[in-house]
């Protein structure tokens, strides 16, 4: 099974989505790499798809999708901090929850996604 660090980068009441060109939306993050924990490759896949610089994440839980065992992390973010895209990825964008089902989103990303509002407070 694959692993796979996935942050959710919270900013009120919207969540940063990012893709690559031609693809569907998805939540920050990638492959945890050989001798890597998945806080450092959370930490690492949100610098070079979006340029955050952001050590507090929190893990949430793993949420296992299709072959892939995902590492969840969280973390808010400040209007100050700019996701740029960077990288392969062609756009990031902030979302609200309600836009959620409107986006062409990854399938495990929209269950991650919800999984965790029901857990937490927007």
């Amino acid at each position: 099974m694959k692993e796979r660090a996935t942050v959710i980068c919270r900013r009120e009441d919207q969540i940063l989505y990012v893709r690559k060109p031609n693809a569907r939306w998805t939540l920050p993050g990638g492959k945890v790499e050989a001798n890597e924990s998945p806080a450092q490759a959370a930490e690492r896949e949100l610098r070079e798809e979006t340029g955050l610089i952001l050590n507090e994440l929190s893990y949430v839980s793993r949420f296992e999708g299709g072959s892939v065992l995902h590492h969840v992390f969280e973390v808010s973010v400040t209007f100050m901090a700019t996701p740029t895209p960077k990288n392969e990825i062609a756009d990031c964008k902030w979302f609200t929850v309600k836009q959620l089902n409107a986006l062409k989103v990854n399938p495990s990303v929209k269950s991650i996604v919800k999984a965790f509002l029901s857990d937490a407070i927007l």
